[in-house]
Order: C-alpha cells, then sequence, then structure tokens
C-alpha cells in the first residue's frame, strides 16, 4: 500500500487498484502523528520553483519576462497535445540531469505521455529471444558474468564501497548512471579506481568526439599509465592511431546490425542493416569457419584462443553452435519475425521472392551469405518469414495501428515518479550529500560543487557545437560525394561580436579557453594541430555565441601519412580541412584538469558550458 494526504490525514491506497481512482491532497507540507515530517512531490517542485522570482529566473536565462510568459500560456493550451521535447542543449551541462527532469516534469504535468502530440516511447520488435521468440540468444550458458567495481564506477555508491576514503572522491562515482564514456580513459591515466593494463575499444572515437577530447592523448600515449591499447576500426582513426594494434571491422554496407527506433517512432519497428557488398577485409578462419575479419569475427577468435565457453560448440544453447556471425544473426532475424506471442508471426515469404532474395544476394561471397546454411539455423518453417523480414529491410508495424484514437499505439504505460527516490537515497561524491529526487535548479560547477565563473575571466563568448546535415562526427569526412558541398567548416558568430572585436568574414581566427590558452590539440608526436578556422558571420547566432559543425579538423582519418607494414599511404589535405574546437572547451579543474566537465548525476558532458576569445591567427 502506498499513502496519499486526504483533506490533512495520511489515506492509504492500492497502487495496483485498476478500478478505483485515487485522490488527494497534490501540495502536503505536514506532521504524521508519529512526528514525521512529510512533504509531496509536487511542494517540492513548488518550492524549488519559488526559490527565486520569475523575473529572477528570466534573468539566468537572458530571456524577456513577457517572452517566456507567452510560450508558456501556449505551451499550456493544447491540453495533452503539446509537448517538450528534447536532446543535447538541455542535458549536455553540468547540471543536465536536473534541467531533463526539470522539463520531463512539465510533461507529466501536461498529462502528454501516450497521447497524440505528447510524449511517446521507442518501440521496436525485440531480436533477443527474451520474451519467448524461438531462439533465446540473450540466455548464454557459458557467458562469463562481472564482478567488482567497474572502471567508471556506476551502479555502485562510493561510501559502501571498500575503498571510501571520505569525500570528495578522487574521481566522481555514478551510482544512478551507466556508459559514462568520458570516464574510460581519465580513470585509466589515475589508475581509480585501480590500473588497466590493456583497452579494446570500438568503433567510438573518444579523442574526437569527447569535449576537452585532447586529454585522453596523454593516456593513451603513455604506455606506463596503459601498457596496451588495441582496438577495432574501419580506419587509422583519430583515437586508434594511438593504438598498438588496429583490426579491421566493416563499414555499414558490409555489416549486420539491428537499429532498433527512436521515441519519435510512434510505430513499432525494427530496421535490420544487413551486408549488401563483398567486405572489403581479408578473411580469416575462426573455429574452423572462414569469414572476414570483423570486430565480431575478433571476439570469437578471442573466445575461441581463451577457450571462452560463450563462443563455439552449443554456445547457444543445445545444438546451437556459434562458430560464425550469422549463427547469431540469423537466429535473431527469426526471433523479430516470429514475434513474441502466438499470432505475431510476419507472412511466409512466397517461392518468388525466395527466388528474389537468393539473386539478390549472389555476388556475396560464401563467406558472408550461404542460403542453404541459413535456412539450416532456423528450420524450414521459419525461413520463409526470415526471408520476408531482411526482403523488406526489417519489419514494421502496419501504419494503420497508428489509428488508435487520441492515444499512442503503443504506450508506456508505467509509473512516472515526479520524486525519484532512488536516486534521492544516493549521495554525490563530491561531497557526500544526496541528491535531490525532483527537478531544481543546480548552476554549472565543477566536480567539487565549486562555481566555474574563475575559468570565464577574459573570455566573453559562449562555445557551442551544432550539426549539419552534411557532416556528422568521425568519420564521415571520407565521403567525397558530401565534402564539395561542404569542404570545410567554419567557427560562426554574429555580426555584432564580429564587429566589436573587430574581425570580419573569412578571417582566420584561432579559438583559446581558460583550460587551453594555446589554442591546439597537441598529439605527443611533437606534432601540434591549432584550432584555427575560417569566421563566417551569420544573424542566426545570438550575439556573445560561437559555434562550430563537428566532422572536421581532423589529424588521423587518412588525412595525414602513414606507414603501414613499410607502405607509405599518402594522406588526403581534403580530410584535413577546418577545424575541431572540441579541445578549447573546459577542463575540470577539481580533477587535474584531465577531465572535460560533466554532470555528476547523469553522466552527460558539457559541451555548452564553456566561455573562450577568438584571436586573429
Amino acid at each position: 500500500f502506498m499513502l496519499v494526504m486526504k483533506d490533512g490525514q495520511p489515506v492509504a491506497f492500492d497502487p495496483n487498484d485498476t478500478k478505483t481512482a485515487v485522490t488527494g491532497d497534490l501540495f502536503v507540507d505536514a506532521t504524521l502523528p508519529d512526528g514525521t515530517k512529510v512533504k509531496s512531490a509536487f511542494q517540492l517542485i513548488k518550492e524549488a520553483a519559488f526559490e527565486k522570482t520569475h523575473a529572477e529566473w528570466c534573468a539566468i536565462c537572458e530571456l524577456k519576462p513577457a517572452d517566456v510568459a507567452a510560450v508558456a500560456r501556449e505551451l499550456t493550451s493544447y491540453g495533452k497535445q503539446a509537448s517538450v521535447d528534447i536532446h543535447r542543449g538541455v542535458s549536455q551541462h553540468t547540471n543536465g540531469f536536473y534541467n531533463v527532469l526539470g522539463w520531463y516534469t512539465v510533461n507529466a504535468m501536461l498529462g502528454n505521455f501516450d497521447w497524440q502530440g505528447g510524449m511517446s516511447i521507442a518501440s521496436s520488435y525485440g531480436y533477443d529471444g527474451s520474451k519467448g521468440e524461438p531462439f533465446n540468444v540473450s540466455k548464454i550458458p557459458g557467458k562469463i558474468t562481472t564482478f567488482g567495481i567497474s572502471s567508471i564506477r556506476h551502479d555502485v555508491e562510493y561510501a559502501k564501497t571498500t575503498i571510501f576514503e571520505g569525500y570528495p572522491a578522487k574521481r566522481n562515482w555514478y551510482p544512478i548512471a551507466s556508459d559514462v564514456y568520458e570516464e574510460i580513459i581519465p580513470s585509466i591515466g589515475d589508475a581509480y579506481p585501480y590500473p588497466v593494463k590493456a583497452l579494446f575499444s570500438y568503433m567510438g572515437s573518444p579523442v574526437y568526439a569527447l569535449p576537452a577530447g585532447h586529454t585522453n592523448i596523454e593516456v593513451l600515449a603513455d604506455v606506463n599509465k596503459l601498457p596496451l591499447f588495441f582496438a577495432s576500426d574501419i580506419l587509422v582513426g583519430t583515437t586508434t592511431i594511438f593504438a598498438d594494434y588496429i583490426f579491421p571491422d566493416l563499414t555499414f554496407l558490409e555489416r549486420w546490425e539491428f537499429q532498433g527506433s527512436h521515441p519519435n517512432m510512434n510505430l513499432k519497428v525494427q530496421p535490420i542493416r544487413q551486408p549488401v557488398i563483398p567486405p572489403v577485409p581479408e578473411t580469416c578462419r575462426v573455429f574452423g569457419q572462414e569469414m572476414p575479419i570483423s570486430f565480431e569475427s575478433l571476439l570469437m577468435a578471442l573466445g575461441e584462443k581463451l577457450g571462452l565457453k560463450a563462443f563455439g560448440k552449443n554456445a547457444l544453447g543445445d545444438g546451437q553452435d556459434l562458430n560464425r556471425p550469422e549463427d547469431y544473426y540469423i537466429r535473431a532475424v527469426a526471433n523479430i519475425a516470429a514475434g513474441s506471442k502466438p499470432g505475431d508471426a510476419v507472412p511466409d515469404a512466397n517461392p518468388e521472392e525466395i527466388a528474389l532474395f537468393e539473386k539478390a544476394r549472389r555476388h556475396l561471397p560464401k563467406t558472408v551469405f550461404d542460403a542453404a546454411y541459413w535456412k539450416s539455423l532456423v528450420g524450414d518453417a521459419l525461413w520463409p518469414k526470415v526471408v520476408y523480414v531482411l526482403n523488406r529491410g526489417g519489419r514494421f508495424q502496419d501504419h494503420s495501428k497508428i489509428a488508435t484514437g487520441n492515444q499512442l499505439p503503443n504506450p508506456y504505460g508505467k509509473l512516472l515518479c515526479l520524486y525519484q527516490e532512488k536516486t534521492a537515497k544516493n549521495r554525490y561524491a563530491g561531497n557526500g550529500q544526496h541528491y535531490r529526487g525532483h527537478a531544481h535548479y543546480r548552476p554549472q560547477a565543477d566536480f567539487t560543487g565549486q562555481s566555474l565563473d574563475k575559468l570565464a575571466t577574459g573570455h566573453d563568448l559562449h562555445l557551442i557545437t551544432n550539426r549539419t546535415i552534411l557532416q556528422c562526427k568521425s568519420r564521415t569526412v571520407t565521403n567525397y560525394w558530401l565534402l564539395p558541398m561542404m569542404p570545410e567548416n567554419h567557427i560562426s558568430m554574429n555580426p555584432a561580436d564580429a564587429a566589436r572585436l573587430g574581425l570580419r568574414d573569412g578571417q582566420q581566427v584561432k579559438v583559446v579557453s581558460a583550460t587551453n590558452p594555446t589554442g591546439e590539440w597537441d598529439l605527443t608526436n611533437g606534432t601540434k594541430k591549432p584550432m584555427t578556422g575560417k569566421l563566417k558571420l551569420t544573424e542566426t547566432l545570438r550575439p556573445g555565441v560561437v559555434t562550430f559543425e563537428l566532422g572536421f579538423g581532423h589529424w588521423a582519418t587518412g588525412a595525414v601519412d602513414a606507414v603501414i607494414d613499410g607502405q607509405l599511404i599518402k594522406g588526403d589535405p581534403r580530410r584535413a580541412t577546418g577545424l575541431n574546437a572540441n579541445a578549447a572547451m573546459w577542463t575540470d579543474p577539481a580533477l587535474r584538469g584531465n577531465t572535460c566537465l560533466v554532470d555528476p548525476v547523469g553522466g552527460s558532458v558539457s559541451f555548452y558550458d564553456t566561455k573562450v576569445k577568438l584571436i586573429p591567427a
């Protein structure tokens, strides 16, 4: 049972009762008969909102109170058919967790979850077989489980460990977060919570993509801090250039992947990426099978060498071997095709469609396409359904299912907590205080909660980053169909700022900050790459803000000469154009400057809190 307060008195109710409506007081600030002081979630949120006046909040945001009031009136005028959709702009700050929680609290108060025009949840067809599908590829009998504290210290409270040494901790701990990308390499550098002897990276480029990613280079280049670094990559990238060994991987045209969905897709979908061209890398032999060198074959070869039971004979269960990637992937496709309940399977592909399926793949070598072998994995009954799904590039719910009145076809339909008890029970490793379990304002701060104002002294331009449809992330600069449309990026600025600073459109400028006063990437091999680029003036930016598009400014990725097995491979200067100003973004002074600023609760990085200045290059 749970309690509500009604007319000042506690009343018990069953949260699982679907028939009896629960009524009570939204705003509660009371003392129970035993002396316990209680407040409702709405009361806490109200108090947080009234910590400042409306005008004071608007001053922090540099917005006009009348504009905010007008937007609020419009937002609340549509009932459940309005929502606040958020992403990086809200979350990529040192206070990102509570910013996000604040906006989701607004959505909850609008009551728009699961309603047309409101907030939706991603819904996809499962492939791992954990919900009754034919092949449970998630339940691997010989799987090795993890133990102890992870190197990024997630899912555990600092004070409950044997290495607790008071507050603040040497580095942050993340009891309610996971996948804290920016913590991996700096934690290795600090040997905290323990030294790391070997690092294996796959696909990502933290050096290039993270704010202040240049701090990772010192660790990756130091064999005393990291004795072995090996990677799986499709090229010699901006992070893997520091690796001891690079194993080739497959590109998006050569590989398998189950993409899942996104909350902006109301219908249930599961797109399936599958090989459409012959593999570029050489083949290798693992478990007696010939296959392309790839991320998957590398893992399987390591498993074979180490004798791991999660690979090889009966790895997926009795009679279900894992000797090659397709042993997993084709069974996963069969799970998608079969569905998770009776009557949920897709139709069978007819003989003509099966013939088309085989003909369309006749150019692929047997190392990646073998129809007879694939059929043997799933059996005669499921094979036509597998073909049906693969021919369509995945499984997609019928569009007619979206017509469900005012509600969404695949609702979340679960509890929403305006007050997060799990969050409030945990303590912050920076000062030992409990996290607050509800939305509130937390100014930007370093790990120990100190203001960042000192870093802004002498730097009055707010640095952000933005995306362009023509480039993204760390590898698309290799696409020569895109480059002619945007051969380089720029540092964008409002003309009013340029006039104030005496700068002109097209001028070469360097980006510098308090934590990178030289404005450069130190690659530790005697090469330093300055953060210099052309200035572009635009009225689309607010005065006081500068930005750049990510995807340019490479020091690897085929942009420079490389010697591989004694053979010189010339770099292409087209891949080196523009700049990556991530290295100007502030490092955390409380962490000895070896890590970017982070959100200590949710684990996000700070892309939008740095102040810089531009100097003529």
